[in-house]
């Protein structure tokens, strides 16, 4: 998994991401519904003080939004995987 710094992104392309991201997941804000533009500038706010990372996986070619603790527990994961996988 590869991430992506958002200021390498078009504001297009970021925006189309967060977008995806936000109607895919569903995401619950609580007792009421926020609307699809305060929804895309909280994710920005994540991006921003850097909660949240794009990251890229080749192997699904996706996109995607995670936590940076996500990110660090899959590369951790995956550091554990490719160590088991040289010591038989």
């Amino acid at each position: 998994m590869i991430e992506i710094p958002a200021e390498m992104l078009t504001a297009e392309i970021l925006n189309a991401i967060i977008e995806e991201f936000i109607l895919r997941e569903g995401t619950d804000y609580g007792s009421h519904e926020a609307s699809l533009e305060s929804k895309i500038v909280q994710v920005q706010r994540q991006l921003a003080r850097g909660e949240i990372v794009i990251t890229f996986d080749p192997a699904t070619e996706n996109c995607n939004l995670l936590t940076r603790h996500q990110l660090q527990k899959y590369q951790a994961q995956e550091d554990e995987q490719h160590d088991q996988s040289e010591y038989p």
